[in-house]
């Protein structure tokens, strides 16, 4: 199965455990893996028979930005689940949510949630 990538997604949300992350918000970073046949997009070379990723970055942003949960493993499940609901072509997709400035005292590394779901999972 073929493959497109969408990395560095850079959002503002307001996902996250801590209340003031729930009003202040911070940055998250998505990146997509999504499946799909390309075969005849490949052929054809006409937009209509692939998938107009553009959709799916909108998709993502709108998510972070209007989304307010607790935890990043509800929302890296509601993109991926989102997706391949909005998506008639992808079979599979992977979601990397990553929060490059969690709120953790003496730390400044990122937390990255990895998910991979596909049409079945639904």
């Amino acid at each position: 199965m073929d493959c497109i990538h969408l990395t560095g997604i850079r959002c503002y949300g307001y996902t996250g455990y801590l209340p003031e992350e729930q009003v202040l918000g911070q940055w998250f970073e998505v990146d997509v893996k999504l499946w799909l046949d390309i075969s005849t997009a490949a052929k054809t070379d006409a937009i209509a028979d692939t998938l107009d990723y553009r959709s799916v970055i909108s998709l993502v942003q709108h998510l972070v930005k209007t989304s307010k949960f607790a935890l990043v493993e509800r929302l890296v499940a509601t993109i991926a689940d989102s997706i391949l609901q909005e998506c008639d072509r992808v079979t599979q997709v992977q979601v990397i949510l990553s929060k490059p400035a969690a709120p953790i005292p003496d730390f400044s590394g990122k937390i990255s949630i990895e998910l991979t779901r596909t049409k079945s999972d639904l």
